[in-house]
């Protein structure tokens, strides 16, 4: 039986957008384009990587997202992916963390899965808390923050790096894992893999389809919200110090005034 692959990703405003609230305090989607988040495109890679050293695997891209996340599967897909999953529904507006990882259970669970891999965070929420909440209502091993990982024998292993350490862990399949930046560049799409992506099945499913009631996800079911938000100030002139002898006295002051040395 070939490895079932399913990796999470996720559709975001562009970083180098004007990003902001919508008037309910959700990210506004509509004023700024929308990609696939970078940090998934590490996951993508990984799990391609693994899929050919498998030499029997079949990838998955799931989403959930607006009409627009249709983008961010295309981009998996001309990665080298299989076939993608979009969860799209009007009530899945204002969904937060937990409700997402609802969301993405019932339609990696509807895939059918052997290993599931997800980046590290999203660019936009960056909570890094899905791939550990996932494998909670999966029921599964959790194996998190890798920079590099493997799979043989059923077992899924891997790298964690941390400031003072380096921990290898390993767990049995079925298993959720997220990867890190570090992990590996993530491939551009060839030519041949953006034509062929417009040719690969994408299933649509709503929250009927998942057997997700409405109260569940969305603004109503949030377990966090936002309550308020400001512009950032405009930045402010610096101070000037002219040298003209005592730049390194006036530096010192400042740096000591400011509590920096």
């Amino acid at each position: 039986m070939s490895l079932r692959i399913v990796v999470c990703v996720k559709y975001v405003p562009d970083a180098t957008g004007d990003r902001r609230f919508g008037e309910d305090f959700t990210t506004d989607r509509d004023g700024v384009d929308g990609l696939l988040s970078e940090l998934d495109e590490y996951g993508v890679e990984q799990a391609l990587r693994i899929a050919e050293a498998s030499g029997d695997a079949e990838v998955t891209v799931v989403t959930v997202g607006p009409d627009d996340a249709k983008d961010a599967l295309r981009k998996a897909l001309s990665m080298g992916a299989d076939k993608a999953v979009h969860v799209n529904d009007d009530d899945l507006h204002g969904t937060d963390a937990l409700g997402t990882s609802l969301v993405l259970a019932k339609a990696v669970e509807q895939a059918g899965f052997d290993l599931v891999v997800c980046g590290m965070a999203s660019t936009d929420g960056t909570m890094g808390v899905v791939p550990a909440l996932l494998a909670e209502r999966l029921g599964v091993p959790q194996v998190t923050l890798l920079s590099e990982v493997a799979v043989e024998g059923g077992v899924v292993t891997g790298r964690r790096d941390g400031d003072a350490a380096t921990e290898y862990l390993q767990a049995q399949l079925p298993a959720v894992v997220s990867v890190t930046d570090q992990s590996g560049e993530a491939r551009y799409p060839s030519f041949k893999g953006i034509m062929a992506a417009k040719k690969k099945p994408v299933q649509s499913l709503d929250l009927d389809d998942l057997g997700i009631e409405a109260e569940q996800v969305g603004l109503a079911g949030a377990w966090t919200a936002v309550d308020s938000a400001a512009a950032r100030p405009a930045r402010t002139q610096g101070t000037i110090v002219k040298d003209e002898g005592e730049g390194g006295k006036q530096l010192a002051a400042f740096l000591a005034a400011q509590k920096f040395i």
